[in-house]
């Protein structure tokens, strides 16, 4: 194996280098993987532009993975050489009440690898074989890229508890919101609805297997909630837009006590009618990030042909050529989804 690597570093928004360091070593209880493939997502995006209010420079990105065990460490159990895997990026304290009541996606110290500690762009990574989940065999290097994202979704979708017969309502289709909506369906929901303002994306949701979608740069949103649903409209209504237009809508247009989720994060400070929220007993809750539970609902649900991932995907970079792949998103906000990033090439 070589003894040196590249790394991914962001020196400033806008700005990436990479440098050459030592191979790490798999130190106890640790595993080496090749990194194959990273995702893009919109977290990484607002790290590009300086606008992520959590993360600090310079920072190695890459959360969302592929690769291959090559090394193991002492100590380490049921992993092989060989083996295709992912690597869930959460860093957590183990002792805070969260994490000690089964919620280390909460922790109260959480950090994340790639925004507040060293992510995974880089040829090869050493991390602790209990972040690290196997992929089946058949699955390629570009699905297990998303599996991260897609556990965000599962575990948003589990939020509301069982979806199983429920009609769903999800504002905004870009890549989370078309995997909410999926692992919805695969889920059990009865019928699921996507808005947006892009029709490119509307069509993407379809392809993935939305039942309605409809434009609400042109629509009224609660009348499309009646026109997909009927007068009773929507279960649940997942915010996957993040903005006061889309939790606007949600609020004014939601059936009196349904449920709300916030999935999206949000840019800014909101201005939403809680007026209206109190006065129809809304249930507004959230969702953060994935449980190991998550990741292997996840692997398992793409393995048995329930989720399409395909799709999403729509362009794939070099590693030396991260810099253009956000350069590239930038010049093509509508129509990119999920960016790849090819670490090998």
């Amino acid at each position: 194996m070589e003894k040196e690597m590249l790394q991914q570093v962001m020196t400033a928004p806008g700005e990436i280098i990479f440098r050459k360091v030592p191979v790490p070593q798999p130190q106890e209880n640790e595993v080496l993987i090749r990194i194959m493939e990273i995702g893009i997502c919109g977290s990484d995006i607002h790290v590009y532009h300086g606008k992520h209010p959590f993360t600090k420079y310079p920072v190695t990105q890459g959360h969302e993975v592929s690769g291959e065990i090559v090394a193991l460490g002492s100590g380490v159990t049921g992993f092989q050489v060989g083996q295709k895997v992912t690597v869930q990026p959460q860093v957590f304290c183990g002792k805070c009440y969260p994490c000690t009541h089964g919620k280390y996606n909460l922790c109260e110290e959480l950090k994340v690898m790639g925004f507040q500690t060293t992510g995974m762009a880089s040829e090869y990574f050493a991390v602790d074989a209990s972040k690290v989940t196997l992929l089946p065999e058949t699955m390629t290097y570009d699905q297990g890229a998303m599996i991260e994202p897609l556990a965000v979704a599962v575990h948003a979708a589990r939020r509301p508890g069982d979806v199983t017969g429920m009609k769903i309502a999800v504002l905004g289709a870009g890549p989370i919101g078309i995997l909410v909506a999926q692992a919805c369906k695969a889920l059990g929901a009865a019928e699921v609805m996507v808005t947006d303002v892009s029709d490119f994306r509307l069509d993407k949701a379809r392809e993935c297997g939305a039942d309605h979608v409809y434009n609400t740069k042109n629509r009224n949103f609660g009348e499309c909630l009646v026109e997909a649903f009927g007068p009773d409209k929507a279960d649940v209504i997942f915010d996957c837009a993040g903005n006061d237009i889309t939790m606007g809508q949600a609020i004014a247009y939601a059936r009196k006590g349904s449920i709300i989720i916030l999935v999206a994060v949000y840019a800014g400070m909101a201005n939403v009618d809680l007026a209206v929220l109190n006065d129809h007993e809304l249930d507004l809750n959230t969702t953060m990030m994935y449980r190991n539970e998550d990741y292997v609902k996840a692997i398992e649900l793409v393995n048995e042909g329930k989720i399409h991932l395909e799709p999403l995907m729509s362009k794939h970079f070099a590693f030396r050529d991260y810099l253009a792949a956000y350069q590239y998103i930038d010049a093509n906000r509508e129509t990119s989804m999920k960016i790849l990033i090819d670490v090998q090439k």
